[in-house]
């Protein structure tokens, strides 16, 4: 019978709010009546008005309040003042018409004592209401039959307030809280008790817990790690509620419940910047960001908005990526109410033509070079084109700049092109080298350089958003080799460093992010399958959800990655931004190179072009798998027989 009411339409509840309320109104006048003249009231003359008054003034004043745009059983404290509010005013009008009204015969006691007996029948009717519904709703019976157990990490505000959310749904069902508070363990919030980490550990076994919910958002990523690492030997799901910033805005919801990423336990707590700099930089000037639609270069962008250039000038060849940037900028332009001008641009960087017209008309002063080929199986594949992309386009844009005078130019480099074992890290080194070169060259103001780091969580090609989807269509896990490592950063903190060492910058700067420490890819694959409250199936355990592959290196792939080609480097005012000195070609010799691996590329002289590239990037180590698919369908159709894999 409870449940049948509670699930009657919301018109239903009004009507019957409204008339308790009306039936309120009328109990404390007779109620103050009483207890006034110390007898029960017999109403006669005049003072039946009153019995007429009190209904008729709080009806619309309820309305107005908004007492009844909320439904009663989802009360909580801010519903509770909106009623304080409602019968507060009530109280008022009430008495001011006691004193207007020509009834000598009625105390002003009266007036004063039925609104406070209002409220209490008021407030005190809705604070039950809920009570009950909500012990309704979560019957012990449903407490043992619900599939998703939860226990939520953090009894504090947040905590408290997202408890309302989930009582209401039926998503999960609440069996207590955590925190690490040793005054709040064993005290009972919200019907809830609160258990110490230790008691969650034994609760998760015995009662069969499948979801942990972090509530504390404003924890350090080294915390949450610290939390994900002492429950993920359990099979629970664990997920978090959004940080300070983003529950700024407003309450606490179910809907605010978010799976705990693996971006969330690898990123780091953020690096201190000197936005004062960064600000002297790029604020009230032209900047242009190329390959402003990938990865790195779209939260370059989302970034480069905050400081408020003038100009934000979006070039990238792929329509779609351009169109995605420019759309998610526009949004956030409105919010910030920024006067940035934001320019989508499409173009090649090998365009040459194209690239000098836009630099001649909208002179950039400040240019993040992240435009460039960087899957590393595709460039393998793809050799002559890859390096087209990254060494040409590299070498457009800064001639460009040098015609116009800009006055910074950031490469956006990667830890591939040390010592590189395939075509994308060696062209990217050769990037690093003509940009090296120029900014030797005398006669010119324009400030080469460049920022190298590791793999950033989450972009395109990586191995994060693989793993996301192995996981969601139910495995297996593919991984190339069991000891492969490598270096992760958020994109967010790749892209406010790049600016950051960018800002730092002098001429020739070769700047290197630090990283951390490496991750191996197994360990990364056991610890996303773990936080999706599964588990790895093998010899160890057959019953398991999914099952890891080792498939082999790919062409081109390296084991670990490194920074430094050299020895040495130095700190810089940034504690995680390093100075490199790193050997390069001067740019007379260099040019004479480059002429030649044009020749070579235009005839799609595979062969030529890894001995040019060899000889220009001596640390490079090209593999004997990489190939040409184009060169090996040609000899394929003349006759010879060669596999051209599948990526």
């Amino acid at each position: 019978m409870g449940r049948r009411a509670l699930a009657s339409s919301r018109y239903v509840k009004l009507l019957v709010v409204v008339a308790f309320d009306i039936f309120a109104a009328l109990l404390t006048v007779w109620m103050a009546f009483s207890f006034t003249r110390q007898l029960l009231h017999q109403p006669e003359g005049l003072e039946w008005l009153l019995y007429l008054l009190a209904p008729a003034l709080m009806l619309p004043i309820f309305a107005l309040s908004g007492i009844y745009g909320t439904i009663q059983r989802y009360n909580s404290f801010e519903g509770f003042i909106t009623v304080f509010k409602s019968v507060f005013f009530y109280g008022a009008a009430f008495v001011c018409l006691l004193l207007l009204l020509p009834l000598p015969k009625i105390s002003i006691v009266v007036g004063i004592l039925q609104p406070l007996l209002l409220l209490l029948m008021t407030g005190g009717s809705r604070a039950m209401v809920r009570y009950l519904s909500t012990t309704v709703t979560t019957t012990p019976e449903k407490r043992c039959e619900a599939p998703n157990k939860l226990l939520i990490y953090g009894a504090g505000s947040a905590g408290v307030e997202i408890v309302n959310s989930i009582n209401r749904s039926n998503k999960f069902t609440l069996a207590g809280f955590i925190d690490d508070n040793p005054d709040l363990q064993g005290r009972t919030i919200n019907r809830m008790k609160v258990f110490s980490p230790a008691e969650a550990e034994e609760l998760i076994q015995s009662e069969g817990i499948n979801n942990i919910l972090l509530a504390m958002p404003s924890a350090t990523r080294t915390r949450r790690n610290e939390i994900v690492e002492q429950y993920r030997k359990y099979p629970v799901r664990i997920q978090m509620l959004p940080g300070v910033e983003e529950l700024a805005e407003g309450k606490v919801t179910i809907s605010d419940i978010k799976t705990v990423d693996i971006e969330d336990l690898l990123g780091r707590d953020p690096a201190p910047l000197d936005h004062a700099l960064v600000k002297q930089v790029i604020t009230g000037r032209v900047v242009m960001v190329t390959g402003a639609g990938g990865s790195i270069g779209s939260e370059l962008c989302r970034q480069l908005l905050q400081a408020q250039p003038s100009t934000l000038l979006l070039l990238d060849n792929a329509e779609h990526n351009l169109y995605t940037i420019h759309s998610d900028l526009t949004q956030r332009h409105a919010r910030l109410s920024s006067a940035t001008r934001i320019v989508p641009l499409l173009c090649d960087v090998t365009n040459a033509i194209r690239i000098t017209e836009i630099f001649r008309v909208f002179q950039p002063e400040v240019i993040y070079h992240a435009a460039a080929y960087k899957h590393v199986p595709m460039v393998e594949h793809n050799p002559a084109e890859g390096i087209r992309n990254n060494v040409f386009g590299t070498h457009t844009v800064a001639e460009a700049a040098l015609q116009q005078g800009v006055t910074s130019v950031v490469l956006v480099s990667t830890d591939k092109a040390v010592r590189p074992t395939n075509v994308m890290g060696a062209s990217k080194r050769l990037c690093e080298m003509i940009l090296q070169a120029l900014a030797e060259e005398p006669g010119h103001t324009t400030c080469f350089s460049m920022v190298r780091f590791g793999n950033v969580l989450g972009s395109s090609g990586s191995v994060v958003p693989l793993f996301r989807s192995q996981i969601n269509s139910g495995g297996p896990f593919t991984i190339t080799h069991k000891e492969i490592t490598r270096y992760f950063m958020t994109i967010p903190e790749a892209a406010q460093l790049v600016i950051q060492a960018g800002a730092m910058a002098s001429p020739g700067d070769l700047h290197l992010l630090e990283m951390g420490d490496p991750v191996k890819i197994i360990d990364l694959a056991r610890k996303m399958v773990e936080l999706s409250g599964l588990t790895i199936r093998d010899h160890e355990n057959p019953e398991g959800d999914i099952e890891i592959r080792v498939t082999g290196l790919r062409p081109g792939e390296k084991l670990y990655e490194e920074l430094l080609i050299g020895n040495h480097s130095s700190p810089s005012a940034n504690p995680r931004i390093f100075k490199a000195k790193e050997h390069f070609i001067p740019w007379s010799e260099l040019q004479e190179e480059l002429e030649q691996l044009t020749t070579a590329i235009h005839s799609n002289d595979i062969k030529s072009i890894k001995k040019i590239l060899k000889k220009i990037v001596p640390e490079y180590s090209p593999g004997i798998t990489t190939s040409d698919l184009l060169s090996m369908e040609k000899q394929s159709k003349n006759g010879k027989n060669h596999h051209i894999p599948a990526q």
